[in-house]
């Protein structure tokens, strides 16, 4: 829901804050006053075009920011920003953003049914989406089936190319597997460890006799003289007690030596000078870092490849098995999509005859007699949202062809058809935005008019830009836009009228001067019979 909208240096206004409630809010005032700005607002903060020329004279910039409530906890911040030179600038909460971003939210929060710019009825997936939802349950679980099965099948068609290509491709590949499997089995890798080992190893046979003759001086060392050297300290310190931690420190010293000693005696028992088995480390490092260069940085990823090789392998070995399987299973599943595609056909078209008739009733309560309206149900390819396209035709005259939605030349027309159609969908944006729904009508096909939008918003919240009394007495709120001169410039302003500020306006737009007491009497009386017709038609 629309929270507050705020514009700056847009057209005639140069600074306006407009707060928002739920339910009905209508927005009247003089022609010309800029009721129609905010519109051209709310739909700059959508991804609507910005137009360097709607910016106020003397201004740098215009600027538009709307507080939406996603939720009781949840809040979002919709901003434009449209300079007299270079690009307009989009903001969802502080962080900039694209026009495509803006219009993505817009398209989830708003839904704007102006003289000039109408969104998502108009998109022909928006009406093949609204007559589902109209025809229930049964629809969208035939929708869903169909598109849970064409995934499936794209699932299975992904694993079906992956077996391979033409014949002839896949033996070379199977040739080139064996080959990798055969190479790696002849080296028989058991150990992911085994090149550091034999790393180790080669270190330790490349300098032999350095090696023994360092670890027998070692030895000779520990043996004699620091043996020698820590039982000279122990003897002389024992038995004086000032120092007996000392002491305990220097037979642990001599448990240490004594260990180091014997690891230095067995260290050089085991080295051997062996050339032959040098020569051998050598070669097999060699090998296994040939593996490594080829299929694997690490032994371990060796091993890994040998294992998805051997499965790849099989797949291939088995294509003409596995892709019978495969195929017949998707042909199962595409079967399944089509006998849903089709169940949903029958239901859509049932479901479109009982929509039109809605929507043409509403259609002649809303000072639209001889209109009718369409809704086509036309074959196309099978897709995710099944074998049919949804056309809205309306034709808003005797004798004149239904057209699609989009191609409807009134302004006025289109936003009645909009709202007849609202009526009976129930599945909309939280917020309905109405501009001159109202054109070319008067009397009580205004009151049916009031009455519609009462009764949608008892499920949104409705911005209703209207020059009828008789629509605006309908509303739970009543937002004036006034024009005046401040310092030889044109300004707008906009107010929430209460009491009997509300009472003057409806008066003015009965025609009265706003102030005379026959004026106000009328006003009067048409509000308090609003206010009934509201409730009733939000209770029923």
């Amino acid at each position: 829901m629309l929270l507050e909208l705020r514009v700056e240096n847009l057209g005639i206004i140069a600074e306006l804050l407009v707060p928002m409630g739920p339910g009905l809010t209508a927005i009247t005032g003089e022609t010309g006053a800029g009721k129609t700005l905010l519109v051209d607002a709310l739909a700059l903060l959508c991804g609507g075009r910005a137009d360097p020329a709607s910016v106020r004279e003397g201004a740098a910039e215009a600027r538009v920011e709307g507080r939406f409530a996603l939720d009781d906890d949840n809040e979002i911040v919709l901003a434009r920003v449209i300079p007299v030179v270079g690009r307009s600038r989009g903001y969802i909460n502080g962080r900039l953003a694209t026009a495509a971003e803006l219009s993505e939210w817009g398209r989830k929060l708003v839904d704007l049914h102006g003289q000039h710019a109408h969104q998502s009825l108009l998109a022909p997936a928006e009406q093949r989406e609204l007559l589902d939802r109209f025809a229930g349950d049964k629809a969208l679980a035939a929708r869903d089936h169909i598109r849970a099965a064409r995934r499936e099948a794209r699932r299975l068609d992904d694993e079906l190319a992956a077996l391979g290509g033409d014949e002839r491709t896949r033996a070379r590949e199977v040739d080139l597997l064996r080959y990798q499997l055969t190479e790696i089995d002849e080296a028989e890798l058991a150990d992911a460890d085994e090149d550091a080992r034999l790393a180790q190893e080669e270190d330790l046979l490349g300098d032999a006799e350095a090696h023994r003759d360092a670890v027998s001086a070692a030895y000779d060392a520990l043996e004699g003289p620091a043996a020698d050297a820590l039982g000279v300290a122990v003897a002389e310190l024992s038995g004086r007690a000032p120092f007996d931690a000392l002491t305990v420190r220097l037979r642990a010293l001599q448990g240490e030596v004594t260990d180091a000693a014997h690891e230095a005696r067995v260290a050089r028992e085991q080295i051997v000078a062996d050339p032959e088995r040098l020569a051998a480390a050598h070669e097999r490092r060699a090998k296994l870092r040939e593996l490594m260069r080829k299929y694997g940085p690490t032994l371990g990823e060796v091993l890994v490849y040998v294992g998805e090789t051997r499965s790849r392998l099989a797949d291939l070995e088995q294509h003409d098995e596995r892709a019978a399987a495969l195929g017949a299973r998707r042909d199962e599943v595409l079967r399944g999509a089509t006998e849903s595609a089709a169940t949903l056909s029958g239901i859509r078209k049932k479901a479109a005859s009982k929509l039109a008739t809605a929507v043409a009733g509403h259609l002649r309560e809303l000072a639209m007699p001889k209109a009718t309206f369409e809704v086509v149900v036309t074959a196309t390819d099978l897709s995710d949202d099944g074998m049919d396209d949804v056309t809205f035709l309306l034709a808003a005259n005797a004798g004149e062809p239904a057209r699609p939605l989009a191609k409807v030349a009134s302004g006025g027309e289109l936003s009645r058809a909009m709202l007849g159609m609202r009526v009976v969908l129930s599945e909309a944006p939280p917020t309905l935005i109405f501009d001159e729904v109202d054109a070319g009508i008067g009397g009580e096909t205004g009151t049916a008019v009031g009455r519609a939008l009462a009764a949608l918003g008892g499920r949104h919240q409705v911005l209703c830009v209207t020059h009828l009394a008789q629509v605006a007495a309908f509303a739970d709120a009543q937002v004036s836009v006034a024009k005046s001169e401040v310092g030889g410039r044109t300004v707008a302003s906009a107010s929430l009228l209460l009491d009997d500020a509300r009472i003057s306006e409806l008066s003015r737009m009965l025609g009265g001067d706003g102030s005379s007491a026959a004026a106000q009497k009328h006003a009067r009386e048409l509000l308090g019979r609003s206010v009934e017709v509201r409730t009733e038609v939000r209770a029923g």
